[in-house]
């Protein structure tokens, strides 16, 4: 397995059980790929994260599918705090990156269950429309998954201090 870089800034980093809180919270991060013409592409995307890999769901073609396809290594990025101290010239952050194997899901049992977890991680409690939505539109859309590899999470060295107190 590949070595991934230490953090710099040791006293920031988070532990693993603090950044997957943060997976868990979170509803949106940002999805980065290898582009065309090996152009970085970041896009923001909803997703769900469990037992150790994110989920997405995307449309049938497009340049993230384009990319995931020629490419599967991939990092994702939430921000879950961004306070910005304009006085102080900082921000208080708390933020999380993802390192890992991207690929479309083609499983059909694992292609149903990571549609209603994404259906139930954003509307939940509807059942019966979640099932609807999934009858009338699961052919029409990919799932995706990120094996995590490698997750990092920093934060602010004020929000460090903060907690010591």
């Amino acid at each position: 397995m590949k070595e991934f870089r230490a953090m710099r800034r040791k006293r920031q980093q988070l532990s693993d059980e603090e950044s997957i809180a943060i997976l868990e919270k979170s509803t949106s991060g940002t999805l980065a790929l290898l582009g065309d013409d090996d152009y970085p592409y970041a896009v923001p995307i909803s997703y769900v994260y469990s037992r150790g890999a994110l989920y997405f769901h995307s449309a049938l073609a497009g340049h993230k599918v384009d990319a995931i396809r020629r490419c599967d290594k991939a990092s994702f990025c939430v921000i879950a705090q961004d306070d910005v101290q304009p006085e102080r010239y900082t921000t208080f952050f708390r933020s999380v990156i993802a390192f890992g194997r991207i690929h479309i899901v083609d499983d059909e049992q694992e292609k149903l269950e990571t549609a209603r977890m994404l259906g139930n991680r954003y509307n939940p409690n509807h059942d019966d429309a979640l099932q609807k939505e999934i009858e009338s539109g699961l052919n029409r859309m990919l799932m995706i998954r990120l094996d995590i590899e490698h997750l990092t999470g920093k934060e602010a060295i004020e929000l460090v201090a903060k907690a010591k107190q």
